[in-house]
């Protein structure tokens, strides 16, 4: 019988033999058919991946197919996508055969109803727009659904959320501009200012991203900027952001109702951090400003933050109110299609490329906690808090649903 130094001298010698190589064993990579309707929302004119993204899949082995007119309204034809390898096809019908749905609206009730059992849908959400029946149809069909706005990048931001902020920022402050002058019945001045006259004088309400890019184009054509918002850590951050000291001021109504009967124009760029965005423009304040001054509600997709605000479309975007021009359309980004389908392009074929790579959505989704905070359905099932308390619906938290599939 051996001894115990014995065993424990044979073990050192083993071990110390040279062992046999254990090599990873690679994930599979997965071949992903990707589906790309046309968008049926009303004056919905972007495109969720543009021609460069699909090529971008196809060269890595991916299958897409655009439906014929999907990107027509942001000025990509039907040869732009089949060039980039892309499949036409000419029925929705056949758009939502494919694993996974990409689209930049909700889809409607009559979309879901050409889905098909257990797919991946990636699109908006607009939590204040989806009746109950929208979640139930998507359930009963055990879909996956990830909503891009509630995707968050490495940095802990909203991706696209901030993306389309910069878009409607800067956009705004160029639609003021228009509606200032002679063209379309302003008081015919110039947005900015030269040598020898006052500057316009614009003041934006909220700090936030929105808030940031409007600041920056409104400082780049000359004017007089004034920021306002209830967050002091917000206004400092836009102040390091734009490098330039400008009036800033937390909202107290008597300081913005004395600067509002100066201005020229006012951007709303106030988000609401559950649920409406606060009121924070009073109709009297409204009666108080310039005739022909300019009222830009970027906010006005969640309510406005003017007592005045009605909502608009890019159809008849403005009305007057009190001498008081309102510009009240809640897609600013489609005004500017072209480059808010880029942008969200820049987002979205990294994410695809991703769940190729990692061989499926589920496997990509264990491991990309930024995506995984946009689902709200894992197949078939509510992981949303939020939607789950206001539908009065079940919900269970992501996280164990993964662990236990």
């Amino acid at each position: 019988m051996k001894t115990s130094k014995q065993i424990m001298a044979e073990l050192t010698k083993t071990a110390l033999m040279p062992q046999e190589e254990m090599l990873e064993v690679g994930r599979k990579k997965g071949k992903l058919y990707i589906g790309i309707p046309r968008e049926l929302s009303f004056q919905e004119n972007r495109v969720a991946l543009v021609p460069d993204a699909v090529a971008l899949l196809v060269n890595n082995g991916h299958h897409v197919v655009v439906e014929t007119n999907a990107g027509q309204m942001a000025n990509f034809q039907d040869n732009d996508y089949s060039e980039a390898g892309a499949q036409i096809v000419y029925s929705a019908e056949e758009a939502y055969k494919a694993d996974i749905i990409l689209k930049v609206a909700p889809p409607s009730p009559e979309e879901i109803a050409m889905m098909q059992q257990r797919q991946t849908l990636i699109s908006a959400l607009q939590l204040t727009i989806q009746p109950e029946n929208f979640l139930k149809q998507l359930i009963a069909k055990r879909i996956t659904a990830i909503a891009f706005d509630w995707i968050k990048g490495e940095d802990g931001i909203y991706t696209v959320i901030r993306s389309m902020g910069e878009i409607a920022g800067g956009t705004s402050i160029l639609i003021a501009a228009e509606y200032l002058s002679n063209v379309n019945n302003g008081q015919g001045a110039i947005l900015g200012g030269i040598s020898g006259i006052s500057p316009t004088d614009v003041i934006i309400l909220g700090a936030g991203t929105v808030g940031e890019f409007a600041t920056r184009a409104a400082l780049g054509l000359g004017a007089s900027v004034k920021v306002f918002d209830n967050s002091i850590y917000r206004l400092r951050r836009l102040q390091t952001a734009i490098g330039t000291r400008v009036f800033t001021s937390v909202i107290q109504p008597r300081v913005l109702s004395k600067h509002l009967k100066s201005a020229d124009v006012v951007i709303g760029a106030i988000r609401g951090q559950h649920g409406r965005t606060p009121c924070v423009v009073t109709e009297e304040m409204v009666s108080e400003m310039k005739t022909g001054s300019v009222i830009i509600d970027v906010s006005i997709d969640q309510g406005g933050c003017f007592e005045t605000s009605e909502v608009t479309n890019h159809t008849k975007p403005v009305f007057r109110k009190h001498g008081v021009i309102h510009y009240c359309v809640p897609n600013i980004a489609s005004r500017v299609s072209r480059t808010a389908s880029y942008a969200l392009s820049t987002i979205f074929a990294p994410i695809l490329l991703n769940i190729g790579e990692q061989g499926g959505v589920e496997n990509m989704l264990r491991r990309d906690a930024g995506v995984r905070n946009g689902i709200y359905l894992y197949n078939g099932t509510l992981t949303s808090q939020d939607l789950g308390e206001m539908f009065k619906l079940p919900y269970k938290d992501i996280n164990l649903l993964m662990a236990a599939w």
